[in-house]
C-alpha cells in the first residue's frame, strides 16, 4: 500500500496540496503524481517562501519533482504548528502561473563511452543521437543525488535508453548522460549508472563560489555541441589556468 498524499491532522491545506509525515521530524507536501512543468512551477513557488522563512525550528528543506520535504526540530515546532504557518503560503499561489525560466547553455563534446550504444538501442546513428540530444531545451526539475546533479526534464523519447545493469564505479566530473527519458550531468566524479553520451568542460558545482551550483531547479537548458579543441579550451578556461 503506498503513502497516502493527505492524513488528517485537523488542518488541510488549499490548491490541493497534500501532506503527510516522514518520521516524527520532517513533514513532505505534495503537489501530485505528475512530472510536469505545471506541478515545477508550484513546487518552486512554495520553495521560494521557504527559502526566506522565520518559522523556528525549520532544519532544512528539499524540493523534488512533485513534493518538498520539510526537516524540522520537533523540541522547536510541530507538525500541526508547521502546516498552520504554511497555510498562508500556499493559499494564494497560482495553479497556472507561468514563470520566467533562466536560460542557460551547456557546452559538450559528444564523445561519450556509451554514445554508439545509445545509438545502437535506439536505431539511430551517433549523429543522430548528438542532434536530437542538443536540439531539446530541457527543464531542471530538481537537484539531488549528488550536490548541483541536474534531473532534466523533456529529452525527446527517440534516444531514451535504460540505466547501465551495473553501475561504474567512476565517472568523470562534467559527464553527460541519459537515463530512461531523463538526461543530466555528473557535477563530481561519482560512481553512476546513466549511460555516457559526452561530456561538459564547465564545472557545474563550485563551493568556493556564493552560488555553488551552476544550475538552479526551474531553469532551462539547451546543450550545445563542441569540438575537442574547443573542449580544452573551456576546460583550461574553467578551471581559471
Amino acid at each position: 500500500m503506498g503513502i497516502p498524499h493527505t492524513q488528517s491532522f485537523g488542518i488541510t491545506l488549499p490548491n490541493s496540496i497534500g501532506h503527510y509525515p516522514l518520521g516524527d521530524q520532517a513533514l513532505v507536501l505534495s503537489f501530485g503524481d505528475t512530472i510536469s512543468e505545471a506541478v515545477n512551477a508550484r513546487v518552486r513557488q512554495v520553495a521560494t517562501h521557504i527559502e526566506n522563512w522565520s518559522q523556528p525550528g525549520i532544519i532544512e528543506y528539499v524540493p523534488a519533482y512533485t513534493t518538498i520535504t520539510i526537516y524540522y526540530d520537533p523540541l522547536l515546532t510541530s507538525y500541526n504548528d508547521l502546516l498552520s504557518a504554511l497555510q498562508p503560503i500556499v493559499r494564494d499561489i497560482a495553479e497556472n502561473q507561468e514563470y520566467k525560466r533562466v536560460k542557460k547553455e551547456i557546452p559538450v563534446y559528444y564523445n561519450g563511452e556509451d554514445l554508439a550504444y545509445v545509438a545502437q538501442y535506439n536505431g539511430l546513428s551517433e549523429d543522430e543521437v548528438v542532434r536530437i540530444h542538443s536540439e531539446g531545451e530541457y527543464l531542471v526539475h530538481m537537484l539531488g543525488f549528488v550536490p548541483g546533479f541536474p534531473y532534466l526534464g523533456g529529452m525527446d523519447k527517440r534516444i531514451a535508453t535504460p540505466r547501465k545493469d551495473v553501475p561504474r564505479l567512476r565517472i568523470e566530473a562534467g559527464a553527460v548522460g541519459i537515463a530512461g527519458q531523463q538526461t543530466g550531468v555528473y557535477p563530481m566524479t561519482t560512481p553512476g549508472g546513466w549511460q555516457i553520451i559526452g561530456h561538459t568542460p564547465l564545472q557545474l558545482f563550485d563551493l568556493s563560489k556564493e552560488s555553488p551550483s551552476l544550475l538552479e531547479m526551474g531553469d532551462c537548458v539547451r546543450f550545445v555541441p563542441i569540438t575537442y579543441d574547443e573542449f580544452i579550451q573551456l576546460k583550461t578556461k574553467s578551471n581559471g589556468h
